[in-house]
């Protein structure tokens, strides 16, 4: 059913054209326009007024429908966020686990509603923090895990079956999400019972962040062993968050993003059907994880086109049959790649439009980062100002209540048309190159990104695009706000654990642990999920059974491609 018939757009464009002629020309003559080009955060051309022409061909049943329904351009669910709020996520770790515990008992007194665990950069590629390689990265971008000991401490007096927990890890995804299991179980909770989500987007890694171990053959084998996992044993539990923010901080458009983003997150579909999957038993439990940059009505519009494209594709190119197999359901955080070190109290208010974009685009959960962010990692008042953002958007804007308020605006559809014709173009080129692996080994995505982000930078240093208080309305003073400081004995409390669970466990059983991990690691058709569950509750660390998996499947190096 379409809006509008074309007797009334015949006068609509009538009325437009005499209003050019007159009232514009008569303003524009007395007071130019501030600048010749308007253009989104992702460089597109923004014109002066929408009006229905500029949706004139929308079919409302189609391409808009009702919340809770088909195609889900208005939301995945019909109440949104008139039944429950979204769920306020703060993204949090730093140094020993014993710090990381203690703030989340923190937000969780402040109002937060689930947690979410930043993991250190020895973590993420899979080394102890004793290794060589983790010499001075122990907890400075996330909490150190190491072990199950760690996990169990990182989690000590959390109910593990109360709380929904998300863990942003990839190349060892399938490790840490074992010791959580293992500390859940140690709790008294059966594996039916945790809620969470695993991030374990690793083709988003070799497009972008690039934590990435082993092959992408091989790193795809383990995504689908933990999707197949939980679709086994964990029923609440989302096995993959397939992530765009990642894709956007290393400077992609906000198409790139969701074009990216989508193409990933069917490399998976495939996969697991060629496991011998159906469709309908895992696609409920895939999430997305997305960017909210500054360009408010973009990120909107991205979000709802995100909705309509995935259901269409679930739909109709894999046949899925439940509703829920449709739904994109998606966490979002605040845009990091957007904070400044100059002037830092200006992130406040960054942030605060970012998350309101966020919320009115149909956010499921979502992070705020901190003011301080571009300087270090977040002081508890720094991430208690921006948790009460989110409560503030939530309890005082009136935003959440009512259903995707923005709906029916001539230029938010016109935009969210827009994204979805440019993103399905992309995912015709990447299908074009034989899919997502193929084209990323051949640097395509990678090379469309750094592209982007030159010509994102170049608009900064003309000034065409202005950032306040970085390339315009600077002024020279030195931030004065408060740091985070780690305890500074936690890298010696983190390397004595450590050692401790080495000479205190089982080593004999340890090491037959590792030895069954490889063999099962070497049979390509044997999910490793078990095996890794039990070398966890023989405590074997990290670093060893990555090690035994690097020995195995392999190490990746990125060729070059600029």
């Amino acid at each position: 059913m379409e809006l509008y018939d074309r007797v009334s757009l015949t006068n609509i464009r009538e009325a437009v054209e005499q209003w050019e002629e007159t009232t514009l020309q008569q303003t524009l003559a007395q007071t130019p326009e501030r600048q010749p080009e308007f253009i989104t955060a992702s460089s597109v051309p923004i014109g002066r007024l929408y009006t229905p022409l500029d949706v004139a061909g929308m079919d409302y049943g189609q391409d808009l429908g009702l919340p809770g329904e088909y195609p889900f351009t208005r939301g995945v669910y019909p109440t949104m966020h008139r039944g429950r709020v979204w769920t306020m996520r703060m993204f949090s770790g730093f140094g020993t686990a014993e710090e990381t515990n203690a703030r989340y008992k923190y937000l969780l007194s402040q109002g937060n509603m689930g947690l979410s665990v930043a993991f250190d950069m020895p973590t993420l590629y899979g080394y102890d923090s004793d290794a060589p390689e983790a010499l001075g990265e122990f907890g400075k971008c996330g909490v150190a895990i190491s072990s199950l000991a760690d996990m169990e401490i990182l989690f000590a007096g959390i109910p593990l079956g109360e709380v929904s927990t998300s863990m942003t890890i990839n190349s060892p995804a399938a490790i840490i999400w074992a010791m959580y299991i293992v500390a859940a179980e140690k709790q008294g909770y059966q594996r039916r019972q945790l809620r969470g989500t695993l991030q374990n987007d690793i083709l988003k890694e070799f497009i972008a962040q690039k934590e990435f171990l082993f092959p992408p053959d091989h790193s795809m084998r383990l995504v689908v062993d933990t999707i197949e996992f939980g679709t086994q044993q964990m029923p609440l539990w989302n096995t993959v968050s397939i992530s765009g923010y990642h894709i956007r901080e290393a400077g992609s458009t906000a198409v790139q993003e969701l074009a990216f983003t989508l193409a990933d997150g069917l490399a998976y579909v495939d996969a697991c059907v060629a496991r011998g999957m159906k469709v309908d038993d895992f696609a409920p439990r895939l999430s997305f994880f997305f960017n909210a940059h500054n360009d408010f009505f973009e990120e909107i519009a991205k979000y709802r086109a995100g909705r309509r494209i995935w259901a269409r594709i679930l739909r109709e190119k894999y046949g899925a049959q439940d509703p829920r197999s449709w739904m994109l359901r998606f966490h979002t955080q605040t845009a990091g790649v957007s904070l400044t070190a100059q002037q830092p109290e200006n992130n406040i208010v960054r942030v605060a439009i970012q998350a309101l974009a966020a919320v009115l685009g149909g956010t499921q959960s979502l992070h705020t980062n901190s003011m301080d962010e571009a300087l270090a990692l977040p002081s508890a008042k720094a991430v208690t100002i921006a948790l009460r953002t989110q409560q503030v958007i939530a309890h005082e804007s009136g935003v959440a209540h009512t259903i995707d308020p923005l709906a029916g605006s001539f230029f938010v559809e016109a935009l969210t048309n827009e994204t979805e014709a440019a993103t399905l173009h992309y995912l015709k080129r990447i299908e074009a190159l034989g899919g997502v692996i193929p084209a990323l080994e051949g640097g395509f995505m990678q090379r469309e990104i750094a592209e982007a982000a030159y010509r994102y930078q170049q608009e900064i240093d003309s000034h065409r695009r202005t950032i306040v208080g970085v390339n315009e309305f600077a002024n020279k003073e030195t931030p004065a706000i408060p740091i985070l400081e780690m305890d500074p004995q936690g890298y010696e409390r983190q390397l004595q654990r450590l050692h401790a669970v080495r000479s205190g466990r089982d080593n004999q059983a340890t090491q037959n642990a590792l030895r069954r991990l490889a063999a099962a690691a070497r049979a390509p058709t044997v999910n490793l999920m078990e095996p890794i569950i039990e070398a966890v509750k023989a405590y074997a660390t990290l670093g060893e059974m990555c090690d035994v998996l690097r020995e195995v499947l392999g190490i990746y190096h990125e060729p070059v491609f600029f």
